[in-house]
């Protein structure tokens, strides 16, 4: 199965990632979460950024009030808390 792409065509996640675990978006957010390499890519605002998650598992996300919080079953992982890869 080929990554999303979005209207115009492009990938919305670096191909060589392979198949995200987990996807989706609210609130002009886009996510997809690569479990087996331990990335995070996140768009928002037309801005792509790819985060290692290091040990951490992330299931869900939600809105707060800083903005996305992703979630897992530690808790609560805050984006500014991920290491940025690029």
């Amino acid at each position: 199965m080929e990554p999303l792409t979005s209207m115009q065509g492009e990938a919305l996640w670096p191909r060589e990632l392979g198949q995200a675990s987990a996807s989706g978006g609210q609130n002009g957010l886009r996510y997809a979460v690569f479990a087996g390499q331990r990335r995070l890519v996140v768009e928002r605002d037309g801005r792509r950024a790819t985060y290692d998650t290091g040990d951490r598992r992330i299931d869900g996300v939600q809105q707060g009030s800083d903005g996305p919080v992703f979630t897992g079953p530690d808790g609560e992982v805050q984006l500014d808390t991920l290491r940025v890869i690029d």
